[in-house]
C-alpha cells in the first residue's frame, strides 16, 4: 500500500482564541455546561477553526482571568456543522483546571492542553466547563494551516 513517507509541515501559522466574546456567553468558563455531547448548554468558541487544506493544532492555552474555583474543561471536535446534533461532535480531551486566585504578585498557573492534531477542512474546536467560575478564562489555541 503506498503510503506519504515525506513530512509535511503547517505553511502558515494560525493562532486564534476567545475571551469576552464566545458562541452564547461572555466570557470561557464563567457558565457551566454538564452535558457530555455538546448539543446544548454553554459552549466557548470556535476556538480554532481548521483552513481548506486542513490545519495543525499543537495545543490549547487557558490562561485564568481572575479567581475562580476548580472546574474540568472539555476539549470539543466538530466536523464542521451545528453542534446541535451530537454526531458532528466528539468529547476529544479533558483537563482538570485548579482553583486560582488573583494575584499582583505571583503568576497564575498554566493551564496548557497539548492536542497536537490535523483537522481536515472546516472542522472546530470547542470549549465547555464543568462548573461556573466566577471569573472565567482566556483561551488560545496554537498551530498552524496546510
Amino acid at each position: 500500500m503506498p503510503a506519504n513517507t515525506s513530512p509535511i509541515f503547517p505553511l502558515t501559522p494560525d493562532i486564534s482564541w476567545v475571551s469576552g466574546a464566545a458562541a452564547n456567553a461572555a466570557t470561557p468558563g464563567v457558565t457551566a455546561n454538564t452535558t457530555f455531547d455538546l448539543t446544548s448548554g454553554t459552549i466557548y468558541g470556535p476556538i480554532f477553526t481548521a483552513a481548506t487544506n486542513g490545519s495543525r493544532v499543537d495545543f490549547l492555552r487557558l490562561r485564568a482571568l481572575g479567581t475562580n474555583v476548580a472546574t474540568v474543561a472539555r476539549v470539543w471536535i466538530n466536523n464542521g456543522s451545528v453542534t446541535t446534533t451530537a454526531a458532528n461532535n466528539t468529547l476529544f480531551f479533558e483537563r482538570t483546571i485548579a482553583a486560582s486566585t488573583v494575584s499582583q504578585t505571583s503568576e497564575q498557573l498554566d493551564n496548557s492542553i497539548p492536542l497536537n492534531i490535523t483537522l481536515p477542512n472546516a472542522y472546530r474546536i470547542y470549549l465547555t466547563f464543568g462548573t461556573a467560575t466566577a471569573a472565567g478564562f482566556h483561551a488560545s489555541a496554537v498551530g498552524g494551516d496546510y
